[in-house]
């Protein structure tokens, strides 16, 4: 496979040729994305969410984590962690189509302010992804929980969470933020 991009751009077909090296590689529009290795920080927060959410997650629903969403075949993301249906969870997949992701979510890093705030929000909410959550981490650690309006094919806030995430949907929720919170924030 050359390193050259393709002159129409990538393609999901593309990126199950790469190899499989632990490098997050994402599309956007056929523009093959490469971040950076999460921080530790990053990390401990994706862990302890995912532990936390599995806990109380009902049997319909599974927590996972680092699994991509084929939104089509130009375009791919992966949460830092997300919930799908039990369902598609039983196939045992690498990739999650649109439908079968109930929420979505990203912890946001320096460098994708602008895809966790703006476009994968945009882009999950047109897909039909019912929640998506927002981690920010500037001054202690923040939720920010959305719920899709399927009407507009966009999210409306749900809450803004600093001390507990409180939720009925997608199931009930009750999580004290100290639990996800890494001890050197």
């Amino acid at each position: 496979m050359s390193d050259l991009p393709p002159a129409d751009g990538w393609t999901v077909d593309d990126l199950d040729a790469m190899p499989d090296d632990g490098v997050r590689r994402e599309l956007l529009d056929g523009v093959l994305l490469v971040s950076p290795s999460p921080t530790d920080i990053h990390q401990i927060i994706a862990g302890r969410l995912m532990v936390a959410l599995e806990e109380s997650c009902p049997a319909e629903f599974q927590v996972t984590q680092g699994v991509e969403i084929r939104m089509n075949s130009r375009k791919a993301f992966i949460p830092d962690v997300l919930v799908a249906t039990d369902q598609a969870a039983r196939r045992r997949t690498r990739t999650y189509l649109p439908h079968e992701v109930v929420l979505a979510i990203e912890i946001v890093s320096p460098t994708s302010i602008s895809m966790d705030r703006i476009t994968k929000p945009a882009l999950y909410a047109a897909a039909g992804i019912p929640f998506y959550w927002r981690i920010e981490t500037g001054d202690g650690l923040i939720v920010h929980a959305y719920k899709i309006d399927p009407e507009h094919e966009v999210y409306r806030p749900d809450g803004t969470f600093q001390d507990k995430i409180v939720a009925t949907e997608p199931w009930k929720i009750d999580l004290p933020i100290a639990r996800i919170t890494p001890r050197y924030l």
